[in-house]
């Protein structure tokens, strides 16, 4: 085949591929209703449901095991340039490679971030996962008049959570919003990859099994 046949198809190749990887990840486009794989651990939900607002400490590593079916749609939803909110986020997209979900971001201003918990909304996500302090006092106003949304906080969690809104802490983290300071003692060392990669999966797999509304303690 001469060379200049060879490139075209090449090319050609190329964009078909890149329309397709567009395609797959249209978030207006029709789909079957997200599921999930696989099942947690014994020890990772209690024996009983727990009540809302419950704080359930899960059995370590409990969550392996279950994975969102593919194309599962994510918004990241983050706040602040600390390097806490910097680990998280890096889960998160670990994550969302991983496990094949259709992950986009919205970055909030610290100043007035309900626009940006807005945005995050219209996209129609089936999960908005949320990193950053300056989140909280805004998350606390918006998700009650929001049920249909489900949320997931990490490193940080709601005074009041509604059922649509699970959060995942730690000793070290658990900030609960201005005049309401932290469930512990704030240790930014222990916001590691380990423990990032720890709660998005944890709390995934709360979401995806409908154990939601709670606070996950991953101690």
């Amino acid at each position: 085949m001469p060379f200049r046949a060879v490139m075209a198809t090449a090319v050609a190749a190329v964009l078909l591929l890149s329309l397709a990887g567009c395609a797959t990840d249209d978030w207006s486009a029709p789909r079957a209703e997200p599921t999930h794989i696989g099942a947690p651990a014994a020890g990772f939900a209690p024996e009983t449901s727990p009540s809302p607002e419950a704080t359930v400490t899960p059995a370590d590593g409990s969550w392996h095991g279950v994975s969102p079916s593919p194309g599962y749609r994510v918004v990241l939803l983050t706040s602040g340039s600390d390097a806490t909110t910097g680990v998280l986020n890096d889960a998160v997209e670990a994550w969302a490679a991983d496990e094949q979900v259709s992950l986009r971001t919205v970055d909030a201003e610290d100043s007035d971030p309900i626009p940006a918990i807005v945005d995050a909304m219209d996209m129609k996500p089936d999960l908005i996962v949320s990193t950053g302090e300056a989140l909280i006092d805004a998350l606390a106003l918006v998700t009650p008049n929001h049920l249909d949304v489900s949320f997931l906080v990490l490193g940080a969690e709601l005074a009041e959570p509604t059922y649509n809104v699970t959060s995942v802490d730690w000793t070290g983290a658990g900030f609960r919003g201005e005049g309401l300071g932290s469930a512990t003692h704030f240790d930014e060392s222990s916001f590691t990859p380990e423990r990032g990669d720890a709660a998005i999966r944890a709390g995934a797999t709360a979401v995806l099994t409908g154990m939601t509304g709670v606070v996950l303690w991953i101690d």
